[in-house]
């Protein structure tokens, strides 16, 4: 009987996950990348880590990976000369969310480019229970400075609507306090990056994090019941209570 493979870890999902070659579209075909396929590529062309420590990062071999990132650059070679839409899905693999350092040194790579963060807001301080936030402070950056910012209301009760309202605006990155699994695999599932456990001021934090030192503490994130249904549940001093049986 042949072992089942094993899944290849890998960061987060891509931000976009279908490319087309030219506004009118000439081809029903479309060229097929995997999720790890793309991940070696994140890796090693965009990170700039060697395949060994891209092997270590996925909990794979270095000849998979090898086999992986030679696909990977034959298919994206495919879709800029022959004139194919592009799609980043499917795989084997296993999801592992970045950790705050890796976020911060991620975006930093991206130089001039534009980006929105999210911040829950309560009377300037980072307010540390999401699915309850009644505001965001909005920062829009370019070249890695603030260029503006707003306060608005969630318009939301619950992390499924919230999660809507931030991918609706454009939001690359939240931070925020406590936050549950449930909202948290949505967010990894559209792409958008999450940062939890910051504490104090929300300018000195989006500052704090454009610097790369963002300072983040887990005591401060509080832990929701799986099965939190949009407007269920609450956190009293750190804890979190279902608010049902």
């Amino acid at each position: 009987m042949a072992r089942p493979e094993k899944p290849k870890t890998i960061a987060a999902y891509p931000r976009r996950r279908l490319f087309c070659a030219c506004p009118q579209k000439t081809s029903d075909m479309a060229v097929m990348l995997s999720l790890e396929e793309f991940e070696t590529l994140r890796q090693i062309d965009y990170l700039g880590k060697s395949q060994a420590e891209c092997a270590t990062q996925m909990n794979i071999g270095r000849g998979t990976v090898q086999s992986l990132y030679a696909e990977a650059r034959r298919k994206v070679s495919r879709f800029l000369i022959e004139n194919l839409d592009l799609s980043i899905s499917g795989g084997n693999f296993a999801l592992q969310s970045l950790s705050p350092e890796d976020h911060q040194k991620e975006n930093a790579r991206k130089g001039n480019h534009f980006m929105k963060i999210a911040v829950t807001y309560e009377n300037g301080n980072v307010f540390q229970h999401f699915g309850q936030t009644t505001q965001f402070k909005i920062f829009e950056i370019e070249e890695n400075k603030v260029v503006k910012s707003e306060v608005i209301d969630s318009n939301g009760a619950g992390h499924g609507a919230l999660v809507g309202l931030l991918s609706g605006l454009g939001v690359n990155t939240l931070i925020c306090g406590g936050m549950g699994g449930g909202a948290r695999n949505a967010f990894a599932e559209i792409g958008l990056e999450v940062i939890s456990g910051a504490v104090g001021p929300v300018d000195q934090q989006v500052e704090s994090f454009l610097a790369g030192h963002l300072e983040t503490s887990p005591e401060h994130e509080c832990h929701h019941h799986e099965g939190h249904g949009e407007g269920e549940g609450h956190c009293h001093g750190g804890h979190c209570g279902s608010g049902h049986e």
